[in-house]
């Protein structure tokens, strides 16, 4: 988590820093629930995220150099400079992309759990989206389909209380958006994401029944973003007071305070700290070294010569 929330933070300087172009949306404050889900992949699971993408990346196991030379457009890059922010993508790690389309990736997860049904594996599909993205088609249609026909997902609205400046007061006639698995055959769950090790243990009863092959589950997580919707969004619709009270559930926070409880040594939890930093500062030299995107590189991903 505090390797994301470093990633994040450095992220956002270089951006304002004119280092990184295009859009950026920073996780903050969401750490804990990647961490948690991606604590409990196997090799053959699949995830698909939105465009606030770059802490599921790194849960996955992506290096922050490949996720920080995306940033940057740089050929190293995770998806060779091509992608940016928004897209980031490491099939080898079972991670198929952030996308841009609110609610549009939501029918490719859903073909994703069908794929395992269909060869009749245990892996699973999680599916991460936002609030705002529970009112749009393919979510419906995607929902609607998993819950026919069973099939092996978790979908996981992660709520951060704001569709980019709406509240979702004013976006939905439901303030609990999980009574709508009913409509959909599969049962539903809704808890708070801060504590990563209470996310773990429910996201995991959801994976274990996909698995099991009892069908998918829709799932709200309730959380909060601690920066704007992306950084051209100074935030003004919320108030500093609202901010700085949810940022006492600070997942960082609850995780370090959680191992001091049960007797960690501070000397440990700095060693991590050391440790995250070096990364960064090794990420940030990569990308500003490596080279940049390729042209040839971009006509020749657009089409494949032979489809398997």
């Amino acid at each position: 988590m505090l390797l994301i929330r470093r990633f994040e933070e450095e992220s956002a300087r270089a951006y304002a820093q004119g280092k990184i172009g295009g859009f950026l949306h920073l996780y903050i404050g969401q750490e804990s629930i990647a961490v948690a889900a991606a604590s409990l992949l196997r090799e053959g699971d699949t995830v698909f995220q939105t465009y606030r993408d770059h802490g599921t990346a790194l849960a996955m196991g992506m290096s922050p150099e490949a996720a920080m030379a995306e940033l940057f457009g740089k050929d190293t890059g995770c998806s060779r400079g091509l992608g940016g922010s928004m897209h980031f993508f490491d099939a080898a790690r079972g991670f198929l992309g952030g996308w841009g389309i609110v609610g549009g990736h939501v029918a490719l997860a859903a073909g994703a759990a069908f794929r395992n049904k269909y060869l009749g594996v245990d892996n699973v599909t999680l599916c991460f989206f936002g609030e705002g993205a529970t009112n749009i088609g393919g979510f419906h249609e995607a929902m609607s389909l998993a819950g026919l026909w069973k099939l092996p997902a978790v979908f996981i609205c992660e709520n951060n209380q704001y569709a980019m400046g709406t509240p979702l007061s004013r976006t939905s006639p439901l303030s609990d958006l999980s009574v709508k698995a009913a409509g959909y055959g599969m049962p539903g769950d809704r808890f708070e994401g801060y504590d990563v090790e209470l996310v773990r243990e429910r996201l995991g009863a959801a994976v274990e029944r996909a698995r099991r092959g009892e069908g998918p589950t829709f799932i709200e997580i309730e959380t909060y973003r601690f920066r704007g919707h992306s950084m051209s969004d100074p935030g003004k619709y919320r108030t500093s007071e609202e901010l700085e009270e949810r940022k006492k559930k600070d997942p960082i926070r609850i995780a370090r305070d959680r191992l001091r409880e049960t007797g960690a040594d501070e000397a440990a939890l700095e060693a991590i700290e050391d440790e995250v930093e070096e990364a960064i500062e090794a990420a940030l030299k990569h990308a500003e070294e490596a080279p940049p995107a390729k042209e040839e590189v971009m006509m020749s991903t657009v089409t494949v010569e032979e489809f398997r």
